[in-house]
């Protein structure tokens, strides 16, 4: 354990003993800026991939909620704007150094945010706390980056796409795009999702745990992930509400088909009947 890791075990531990942000102290506050700054460099990730599987680490996701819990939310100001959080927005001076860039006129990047080199931040895009956008990325215009997500390098993410936040609970994994992936515009990924690498989502694709991802490649329908190298786009199978009294014409479900990579083109009889069976 290192001695971060350690000073949040002990601030979170005086937190469920009681500890508010009208008794937190400086080195407390010293504390979750130390901590802020290890997210900001890269020192420090939400989550990780051990084995294989993506884990979230917990101890992460309680320092970020402790900023939350032990910061006074106060007046602040961005360009001629007022607003009112417990954090400031993130220093972007490094940035520039790293050849990345950031748009004015509402880009925002929240504190605690890490953002790597030779990325591109469109306005207006938003990174919430936790996240981690990776080298040569792509965040487009109108984008939302939750908090924690993990957004690998050369990655790109359309325009209008979201990509949830997974805060709480701490031990839940949170929404990853790994390296290589590219999300059409108007794409949602959420609730710890993992985008598998080198992937190609169609436009308006919807990726949740809750959506089955049929799997072409490997003959399968998987929960919870898009496996590497595929190429996938949103269809509409029918539902096991079938017909009902309340309306004509049949019930469907969203689900996402799965083709490989270099599979550019799936004529829709080929979808229909891969449907079906």
């Amino acid at each position: 354990m290192s001695a971060l890791e350690s000073d949040v075990a002990d601030l979170w531990a005086r937190r469920e003993d009681g500890l508010t942000a009208a008794d937190a102290g400086l080195d407390d506050l010293t504390t979750l800026d130390a901590f802020l700054e290890a997210l900001e460099a890269g020192e420090v990730r939400a989550a990780e991939k051990r084995g294989g599987e993506w884990e979230a680490n917990e101890w992460v996701k309680r320092g970020i909620l402790l900023n939350f819990a032990l910061r006074e939310t106060r007046a602040r100001e961005y360009g001629d704007v007022t607003y009112h959080d417990v954090l400031p927005l993130r220093d972007t001076a490094d940035l520039g150094r790293r050849g990345t860039r950031n748009t004015p006129d509402g880009t925002v990047i929240r504190r605690g945010a890490y953002v790597g080199s030779d990325a591109i931040l469109m306005s207006p895009a938003f990174v919430n706390v936790g996240a981690h956008v990776g080298d040569g990325t792509l965040v487009d215009s109108c984008d939302t980056v939750g908090s924690c997500a993990q957004i690998g390098s050369d990655v790109k993410l359309g325009a209008n796409t979201l990509i949830g936040g997974v805060l709480e609970p701490v031990e839940s994994a949170p929404v990853v795009v790994e390296d290589g992936v590219s999300l059409g515009a108007g794409c949602r990924v959420t609730s710890g999702f993992v985008v598998g690498e080198d992937s190609i989502v169609g436009e308006n694709t919807l990726l949740t745990p809750r959506i089955p991802v049929y799997d072409l490649v490997e003959e399968e329908v998987v929960y919870g992930h898009l496996p590497a190298e595929r190429r996938a786009f949103i269809r509409y199978v029918e539902s096991s509400v079938g017909d009902h009294d309340l309306f004509d014409g049949g019930a469907y479900k969203p689900a996402v088909v799965a083709t490989h990579i270099e599979d550019e083109t799936l004529e829709a009889t080929e979808r229909e009947g891969a449907l079906r069976e």
